[in-house]
């Protein structure tokens, strides 16, 4: 007497499966109504691991890591050469400190490179994070859920400022090593005539690596603003640069002295504070809380742009 046969498993269609797996909710047999599914979702941290990693992984990025590492060091190559011409206040601020101390050179160079070195590497990628994905099409897929567009720019945005973060800090540390190699370290001497000692010198120069960050966290909103505005990369790159550069004019015109106060660049080089004893930080709380104030607007205009934004690339 021969077995019965088992009737086989009937398998789910590909568009059903792939649903599933995609979190789908499918309609029930029968009853026309949808069935609960589990979804997996994604954490916003996974989304901005992603996000760093492939940031981190651009050649562009590592290039202008590498053109910020450039300023300390042709800096003190050509302090170095040129050390018997130089007189007292010659130069940038700090630049006539760097031949008896070479932790000067950080200092020196983060004067150098925030009016327009710093705001050009920041603008390049604060305004490519929108428009950047759009003109290569990925944008639409980056938008599935759940990754909604709130998170979307808040990973962008997070990002840029972690850029920040490493442009800022790349320019101190090569320029405390170059310093370092080229010229004698020691005690350093402060802005308001004591000297402290190579330890707490070294976390005077972190501090001022975090107030330079503070203060393009708000260029970084404006870029990722002007980014949503765009399919255009290079015309976001552009836009979000010369914004810095005509605000640091408006800034430098006393006739617009009312208007000063309100420039997201009014504060950028005014961590002398750090560089006195004790370090006064008001002028930190001061740039803190504008730049707050431009991420808020600024942040505030890229989601209302973007959240009504239709996405077709």
């Amino acid at each position: 007497m021969s077995s019965p046969e088992l009737a086989p498993t009937p398998q789910p269609s590909q568009p059903a499966a792939t649903a599933r797996n995609a979190g789908v909710a499918l309609d029930a047999p029968g009853t026309g109504q949808p069935t609960a599914t589990r979804t997996r979702p994604t954490l916003g941290l996974d989304l901005l691991g992603s996000e760093l990693t492939v940031l981190f992984r651009r050649r562009r990025t590592w290039a202008m890591l590498a053109a910020v590492a450039l300023i300390p060091i042709l800096l003190a190559v050509a302090v170095r050469l040129t050390a018997s011409e130089l007189d007292p206040g010659d130069g940038p601020p700090f630049l006539d400190r760097v031949t008896q101390n070479g932790l000067f050179v950080g200092f020196t160079a983060t004067v150098v490179a925030i009016p327009l070195f710093l705001p050009l590497t920041i603008g390049v990628v604060a305004g490519d994070t929108i428009a950047g994905e759009a003109g290569l099409g990925t944008l639409r897929y980056l938008l599935v859920s759940p990754a909604g567009r709130l998170r979307l720019l808040l990973v962008k945005y997070a990002g840029a400022a972690a850029f920040c973060l490493a442009a800022t800090l790349t320019l101190v540390a090569v320029g405390a090593l170059i310093g370092a190699l080229l010229f004698p370290v020691g005690p350093v001497t402060l802005l308001s005539g004591e000297t402290i000692g190579v330890g707490e010198s070294v976390l005077r120069s972190l501090l001022v690596a975090a107030y330079v960050t503070v203060s393009l966290l708000g260029l970084c909103a404006i870029g990722l603003f002007i980014s949503t505005l765009t399919t255009v990369p290079v015309g976001a790159m552009a836009a979000t640069v010369v914004v810095s550069v005509v605000s640091q004019i408006l800034g430098a015109l006393p006739q617009l002295e009312w208007l000063h106060p309100w420039l997201f660049t009014q504060h950028w080089l005014g961590f002398a504070g750090i560089l006195s004893q004790p370090a006064d930080l008001s002028a930190f709380g001061t740039n803190a809380l504008l730049q707050a104030g431009y991420i808020a607007v600024f942040f505030a205009l890229a989601y209302g742009r973007f959240a009504t934004k239709d996405i077709l690339s």
